[in-house]
């Protein structure tokens, strides 16, 4: 069912950077069919929420850079319906930013904020949590963040404490917040029950979160405030660039959400991950009677097991004896790593800019 004062914005702006080589700065992972089903990401999580809500209703936060790829991408999308920042700020700017100009032109917005790059398998369930989310924030003036149900002590999401007690049609206030934890920890808190894993998609109606950022980050309010004069108007860009020079960084988690006392979580399980890295790919991949997860017609494999292997269709790759490996082949650059040494990638990219190689980044 389609809600038409609902509204969308995803978030589209990262780099992905522990997808490299894949995800590159000219064209990151949410750009990319990195599932292989021929959708990008970014496409995949637009098709699932036009069953939610109209087109028009569908916003699309981007860096400047990335807008020829989003328009070549969601065709549909008018030039307004893209936001495009003028340069990395985190996530409490680009929300702040999205909600305001939604705002602007409907009070009554109730507003899903959605990375652009995770992948959710039941895609049924999540209609039925988003629908049940959306009437939840339309009758209180509750800040919600989605969490999801453990299947495993992963060290590589966020966690979120609800508290037990505090149950409100099957929504939980929330208790703490937590970034990625130690395996040590990440075990304490399964066992506990009273975690989940933070998802990062967000519902709120546009008129709470805006009162949010004005009560815990009045200093990002300020620079927003005369907004509504220029939004859908030729200095819209020009007041962004302005807005945005002088915008902290700052996640919507730390800026708002850790401080706010009305903040509720749904516990959730609809096949959900952020694909944020090669291992958590590899999870999401089929995989062959070794374990193998594979991507690329001419792969041949031998005595190897557990490897995520991802090759252009016209190479011959052979991979032997390995286990537990990436093996990632763009043709300028290929890389063999450890699978779970996913902060590594990240460090890598790093370096390399360092090393003033930039032109493989």
């Amino acid at each position: 069912m389609q809600h038409g004062s609902a509204y969308v914005a995803i978030m589209a702006g990262g780099i992905g950077s522990r997808f490299w080589p894949k995800s590159r700065t000219a064209k990151p992972k949410q750009f990319l069919d990195i599932l292989n089903v021929g959708r990008t990401l970014l496409q995949l999580t637009y098709d699932r929420f036009l069953k939610l809500v109209p087109p028009a209703n569908i916003y699309v936060v981007t860096i400047e850079m990335y807008e020829g790829l989003v328009k070549e991408q969601l065709p549909d999308l008018t030039d307004r319906q893209i936001l495009k920042e003028p340069m990395r700020r985190n996530t409490a700017p680009c929300i702040t930013y999205a909600c305001d100009k939604i705002f602007a032109c409907d009070k009554n917005a109730t507003v899903i904020v959605s990375p652009s790059d995770h992948l959710i398998l039941h895609e049924d369930k999540f209609m039925e949590v988003m629908e049940k989310c959306l009437a939840f924030v339309s009758n209180n003036s509750y800040l919600v963040t989605l969490g999801i149900k453990p299947v495993r002590p992963a060290t590589g999401y966020g966690y979120i404490q609800f508290q037990e007690n505090g149950e409100t049609d099957g929504f939980y206030k929330v208790k703490t917040f937590t970034e990625k934890p130690t395996i040590e920890l990440a075990r304490t808190f399964i066992k506990s029950g009273d975690f989940l894993w933070n998802s990062g998609i967000f519902v709120w109606k546009a008129r709470t979160l805006l009162s949010a950022i004005a009560k815990h980050l009045p200093e990002v309010a300020e620079l927003f405030r005369e907004g509504h004069h220029h939004y859908d108007k030729p200095t819209e860009q020009q007041f962004i660039r302005e807005a945005y020079s002088q915008c902290t960084n700052i996640s919507i988690d730390y800026g708002v959400m850790e401080k706010a006392d009305n903040v509720y979580t749904l516990p959730a399980a609809f096949g959900w991950s952020d694909i944020g890295s090669w291992d958590a790919l590899y999870e999401a991949y089929p995989h062959d009677y070794l374990g193998n997860a594979v991507a690329g017609k001419n792969v041949k494999i031998y005595d190897a097991a557990h490897n995520m292997i991802m090759v252009p269709d016209d190479k011959l790759v052979v991979v032997q004896g390995l286990d537990g490996y990436c093996v990632i082949d763009t043709n300028d650059v290929l890389l063999i790593c450890q699978k779970d040494k996913e902060q590594e990638v990240k460090q890598i990219t790093v370096d390399l800019k360092v090393a003033d190689m930039d032109k493989f980044l």
